[in-house]
């Protein structure tokens, strides 16, 4: 499995909601196991710059190559580019296999 998350400022801390919405059509996209947008609740007391987070989970690359060509991927794109002053991403891979003891 990968997870892919993503950290993002806002230029004007103002339109957070606005990313948020655009953020948010990322969630509808079927090719992740699991999409959440999230504001960031800033509890950190070492860093508090991210205002926005994206989380996603994909069975395979293949899965998180369609998430990223899907119609409504490119539409969050144009929606939030404008907003954001920084953006963060990583993915990685975990294994689905239960730990043994």
């Amino acid at each position: 499995m990968i997870r892919h998350i993503v950290f993002f400022t806002a230029k004007d801390k103002a339109h957070i909601n606005r990313m948020m919405e655009g953020l948010s059509i990322l969630t509808t996209i079927p090719h992740a196991r699991r999409a959440e947008v999230a504001r960031n609740h800033k509890s950190d007391q070492l860093g508090n710059e991210i205002d926005v987070v994206v989380y996603g989970e994909f069975d395979n690359e293949t899965e998180l190559v369609a998430y990223k060509a899907h119609e409504l991927y490119q539409e969050s794109i144009r929606r939030v580019r404008p907003l954001r002053e920084l953006r963060l991403a990583a993915d990685y891979y975990v294994s689905t296999e239960p730990a043994t003891p």
